[in-house]
């Protein structure tokens, strides 16, 4: 384990260790890159120090289930958002901790924004993480009766063109 994990102060491990065991990832790396940044800890080794608690705990962590991808699921998602879908996007995302995922995401009209439908992870034994989401994003714009845009589904990209600049390109290009 890093030897940072012996510069914490006891209440600091403890809250680590709950956030941890609660599968709160993003509370624990604050938890630990403040109590430590004035000793010259940076956010990488920040997260490297709550990945090893991960590993320490191991079966111990109560894992948060991922996000369900069936259509009832997300068509239930999509009812909830303030404005009409107008379109289904699928958008690669990533972070060290993570690696690449993909979101789904309602494209809203009346009002215009976008609403988080699903993070979609990869899940072992399962199909290609651009496969999986494009197959839950199709299955629901269909469903909805509204298009589908996943611009980059075999390739992490997330400068890849949003569909609102597809179908709205600038005036005079």
């Amino acid at each position: 384990m890093s030897g940072w994990w012996a510069y914490l102060e006891e209440q600091t491990l403890q809250e680590v260790d709950a956030n941890v065991l609660h599968d709160r990832r993003m509370t624990a790396v604050k938890a630990v890159w403040e109590a430590l940044r004035p000793l010259g800890l940076g956010l990488r080794e920040a997260e490297q120090v709550v990945h090893a608690r991960y590993e320490a705990l191991g079966d111990r962590v109560h894992r948060r289930p991922p996000d369900p991808l069936d259509i009832p699921s997300l068509a239930a998602r999509a009812a909830v958002l303030p404005g009409r879908v107008a379109a289904v996007e699928a958008l690669w995302d990533g972070d060290t901790i993570h690696d690449w995922f993909v979101l789904l995401a309602a494209v809203l009209d009346d009002p215009a924004g976008e609403g988080h439908l699903a993070t979609v992870h990869h899940r072992p034994g399962g199909p290609p993480l651009g496969t999986a989401a494009a197959e839950a994003g199709r299955a629901l714009a269909d469903h909805l009766g509204v298009p589908f845009h996943f611009a980059s589904p075999d390739i992490p990209d997330d400068e890849a063109p949003r569909w609102r600049t597809v179908q709205c390109p600038s005036e005079g290009s």
